[in-house]
């Protein structure tokens, strides 16, 4: 048995999954799994930079993680950032922080490597009974993966289409204009249209959705009192049950969605723009007429990290 921790940071939160992993046994048991809205990324797409308040907080939440490591005696650390440290000129300054705080030499990985990653945690921890090809698709707060395979990788690809990315572009409006929506689906529609190159959407049998926003919008479209993570992973939708979910978050006031009981307030803000790519996204699958369901995983980047150090 090996103890590992696994590190993720976003555009708009910082997760760390500690486990202890058995390669024998071909078991990932979570020991501590944490996650805090940081907002990394607010205002990167258009400055171009990480603000000092976001990194300040972020650096703050990375060594409290790793106290956490420390007290759980863990043996080997892997941090890997994603969208805004890759899109951020200052990035080096972040790096040098976060290995400060950790004593690791933190990654800042291509959208290719992030996919792999987020296809291998995703699919490893799905129950039997669903058919492949799967399209495994990470909505983060920057940018959107989409990999298509069935044990492996076939193709995969990351576009800029994430939550809080869309939020600052386009809906900024409580609730967003007709015309903030419209302006914002064109974003979308064109970064599905580079997907579409890259990866045959056609060829899809099993549509999985990782990441808070998805998360979310599952728990509202089954109705929880809370947020529970056992009702939400594997749960399994109708693709219609998705896009009214997302609609309904979309065209929410902000005080509304605050009210929601498994909503995190990190994501109020950004819920409604992120709702709007997954409606987009199963929109496009539904299109297909491969695929009538999504299956939704608590299980992401952060286990595909955790089998790569054991």
């Amino acid at each position: 048995m090996t103890r590992v921790a696994a590190i993720d940071c976003g555009t708009n939160s910082i997760r760390l999954l500690i486990a202890d992993m058995s390669r024998s046994r071909g078991t990932l048991v979570d020991v501590e799994r944490r996650m805090e809205i940081v907002r990394l990324g607010q205002g990167v797409d258009q400055t171009g930079e990480i603000s000092p308040d976001a990194m300040d907080r972020t650096l703050e939440v990375a060594r409290r993680y790793a106290d956490l490591c420390h007290q759980h005696e863990v043996h080997a650390i892997r941090f890997v950032a994603t969208s805004a440290t890759r899109d951020a000129r200052n990035r080096k300054v972040f790096v040098q922080g976060i290995r400060e705080a950790l004593g690791v030499e933190p990654e800042v990985i291509p959208g290719s490597e992030e996919a792999e990653l987020s296809f291998t945690g995703a699919t490893g921890g799905l129950a039997d009974g669903h058919d492949a090809p799967f399209l495994v698709v990470d909505l983060g707060g920057g940018s959107t993966e989409f990999v298509l395979g069935e044990q492996h990788v076939q193709s995969a690809i990351s576009v800029n289409i994430g939550c809080v990315r869309m939020t600052e572009r386009h809906l900024r409006s409580d609730p967003p204009t007709a015309e903030e929506v419209a302006a914002a689906t064109a974003d979308i529609d064109a970064a599905l249209a580079q997907v579409s190159e890259k990866v045959v959407l056609e060829e899809a049998r099993t549509l999985v959705g990782v990441a808070g926003t998805i998360t979310t919008v599952t728990a509202h479209a089954l109705g929880l009192s809370e947020y529970d993570p056992k009702a939400i992973h594997g749960a399994t939708l109708t693709l219609d049950q998705v896009q009214a979910a997302c609609t309904e978050l979309l065209e929410m006031p902000r005080e509304q969605r605050a009210a929601l009981p498994y909503m995190h307030p990190g994501r109020v803000d950004v819920i409604g723009a992120g709702a709007l790519v997954w409606r987009r996204i199963t929109e496009r699958m539904q299109a297909t007429g491969m695929v009538t369901k999504q299956v939704t995983s608590e299980h992401d980047i952060l286990d595909g990290m955790a089998w790569g150090l054991a």
